[in-house]
């Protein structure tokens, strides 16, 4: 790291502006909210032995609000040839009620009504994000002409070719090359850098990144449409289309069931008609069947393990966003972690104060003197050297006739002394010794050098990092047992400070360097090839991966809101080892799936076969369907307890 950024005002980073659909402005969120009021009005009426007609008009308006979506769904289903357990949920619900199991079905349909709801809403919100994302590019741009005269066009106007003038604070409105000019550039929603960049002529810029300081001249090297943030907002869309369709366990077995289940219980129907039966008796054999038969047992069998999972991890500051996704965990084979914001802090902070020999100052008097000097500045460096100084309780001086040179770094007057802060390339080139030994040591550590230079004569240099997270080390060994292979890094950082980072926490697969669609590419390539890929991520520029991999995992506190409603979890308070024991729960919660659904099955089997075989007593019947039910559910409700929750992994180091 040879150049240090300038000390000027960069900015504040950009932030994806939240546009939020309003829950109940989506039909499914209002037709569940309607169903879930009227049933609870009706419940204590029915519960009660009130009349049934204060109750019974409330229900069959459960039935109507809460079932016509996923019935009329379901029939278009039929339509296409295939049969959805949404269909058959509605009719097992009109079948309960047509035997006087009325609240059984009103309830059912509550259950289904509100999964649809929240659904849309989680569909609604990936949607709002991707579509914000566009605001990071602005609207217009400042285009110059071959005279000299400059005009504002929409930034879509741009073509390949035009120059466009970039002022301090604006966001640049195309990818391109600077042509003149210099200036420091936030671009961490691009490549995901901790620090603005210093770019000047033959530096290459991105549509929506932040000039800080200095005009740039900018040759548009990209049509708008094409550019790296459009680019990203593609990727975000296709991949979330052409993910593979997310569905639990047992909904791989929907269509063979349903089939086999209609079939069946209209043979129990018709069959006993055929032989002479009555049909009262024959109606009352086959909706028996029907609700023996039912999957309810088999659907608890699958939800109360992977909710109560979800509750628990919650709990612990992880967001899993549905009970697929917390099926999907157990799976992972292969994580791969963003660097900045993830591994580390995504702050930087002074980690290193030397000062020179002869200098006559000890730390405490450079880091003084070098807060004075970078006080009136905004520059990220700049709060980082001034909260060092504040933490350790030393007073900062005023600073006179402050400048700043973008590039190079700043200048004021401490004191009597001239004071200079910024890039050891730059601040020693007038003839002045160099700190050589110091500077390189402090970046073969990956450290950003800041010399400090008092009346033209370096007395020291500061080391700045972005400090890395205190439990990332085991949550990388933990990974790697957990996967059977160690996590690869991915990053838009440089290489040396990533490789630097990565021998920090036992990484050895290290991929810098990377935009956006090259992090997606090394995620499609590692499915491609059959690996089940984990992502954590923070930023805009971890969005396609985070939509293109098995499961993607965002850090919640820094996250952006592209990365947050794009990944399939949260990690609320950014703590890494969380993400190692929600795998582990995960796979906990897979297992209680299997032993339930194998419960289920055996009470299944047993109620229908007494059925078919003898006359299973319609009450006997559903309490048997209900005695399984309960079972499976108290099962899978292991996971809400405290024990359940496996140790996060430590940093022993």
């Amino acid at each position: 790291m040879d150049q240090r950024p300038t000390c000027a005002v960069a900015g504040p980073r950009p932030v994806v502006p939240r546009r939020r659909t309003r829950v109940l402005a989506l039909p499914e969120a209002r037709w569940a909210l309607a169903a879930l009021v009227l049933f609870l009005v009706a419940l204590p009426l029915s519960l009660l032995d009130a009349p049934a007609w204060t109750w019974a008009p409330l229900f069959a308006v459960t039935y109507i609000t809460g079932g016509w979506e996923p019935g009329w769904e379901g029939l278009k289903a039929l339509m296409d040839k295939t049969l959805d357990v949404d269909l058959l949920m509605v009719v097992a619900a009109l079948g309960a009620a047509a035997i006087g199991q009325v609240l059984d079905g009103a309830l059912l349909i509550v259950i289904f009504a509100t999964s649809g709801a929240l659904e849309a809403v989680a569909t609604a919100r990936t949607a709002d994000s991707v579509r914000g994302l566009l605001d990071l590019t602005p609207s217009t741009a400042t285009r110059l002409l071959p005279d000299g005269r400059e005009e504002l066009v929409p930034a879509e106007y741009l073509r390949i070719g035009d120059t466009i003038l970039v002022r301090p604070g604006e966001r640049v409105g195309a990818d391109g090359q600077v042509l003149e000019g210099a200036g420091d550039v936030d671009q961490a929603t691009i490549t995901g850098e901790p620090l603005p960049v210093a770019k000047q002529a033959g530096d290459e810029v991105f549509a929506g990144t932040v000039n800080g300081t200095g005009a740039l001249r900018v040759r548009v090297e990209r049509d708008p449409a094409d550019s790296v943030i459009a680019r990203i907002v593609k990727m975000v869309e296709e991949a979330s289309e052409t993910k593979a369709p997310t569905q639990l366990f047992i909904e791989k077995i929907e269509q063979r069931y349903s089939i086999g289940m209609v079939i069946a219980t209209l043979a129990v129907f018709v069959v006993p008609l055929a032989f002479g039966s009555d049909l009262q008796p024959a109606l009352l054999r086959a909706m028996t069947f029907m609700i023996v038969a039912s999957p309810c047992a088999v659907v608890l069998s699958t939800m109360p393990p992977l909710l109560s999972a979800i509750a628990n991890a919650g709990r612990h500051g992880v967001l899993a966003k549905s009970a697929v996704v917390m099926e999907r965990l157990g799976q992972v084979d292969a994580v791969a972690l963003d660097k900045t914001g993830t591994l580390t802090e995504g702050t930087p902070r002074v980690t290193d104060i030397r000062p020179l020999p002869g200098s006559g100052l000890d730390d405490d008097d450079l880091l003084a003197l070098a807060a004075a000097a970078e006080h009136p500045s905004e520059h990220p460096l700049a709060r980082a050297v001034v909260l060092a100084a504040r933490d350790r309780g030393l007073g900062i001086a005023v600073a006179g006739d402050f400048s700043s040179v973008p590039g190079q770094g700043v200048t004021a007057v401490i004191a009597g002394c001239t004071v200079q802060v910024g890039s050891p390339a730059r601040l020693t080139r007038t003839g002045a010794p160099k700190p050589e030994d110091v500077v390189q040591s402090l970046e073969r550590e990956g450290r950003t050098a800041v010399i400090v230079l008092r009346d033209g004569a370096p007395v020291g240099v500061l080391g700045i990092a972005d400090r890395l997270r205190p439990d990332a080390k085991a949550t990388v060994t933990a990974l790697t047992e957990l996967t059977g292979r160690t996590p690869v890094l991915l990053t838009g950082d440089n290489e040396r400070a990533a490789r630097h980072l990565a021998a920090e926490v036992g990484i050895t697969d290290v991929r810098a360097g990377l935009l956006p669609q090259d992090k997606a590419a090394a995620v499609k390539e590692w499915e491609t090839e059959g690996r089940r890929v984990l992502v954590v991520g923070d930023g805009v520029n971890d969005a396609p991966a985070l939509a293109a991999a098995h499961t993607g995992f965002a850090m919640g506190k820094a996250g952006s809101d592209l990365a947050l409603e794009t990944a399939d979890a949260v990690v609320v308070r950014d703590e890494l080892a969380t993400i190692p024991a929600v795998v582990t729960l995960s796979r906990q919660a897979r297992r209680l799936v299997m032993q339930n659904l194998v419960t289920a099955g055996v009470f299944i089997t047993a109620l229908v076969a007494w059925d078919l075989i003898a006359t299973l007593p319609l009450p006997l019947g559903v309490a048997g369907h209900e005695g399984s039910t309960v079972i499976v559910g108290l099962n899978g409700l292991r996971l809400l307890r405290e024990r359940a929750w496996p140790r996060p992994a430590k940093d022993t180091a």
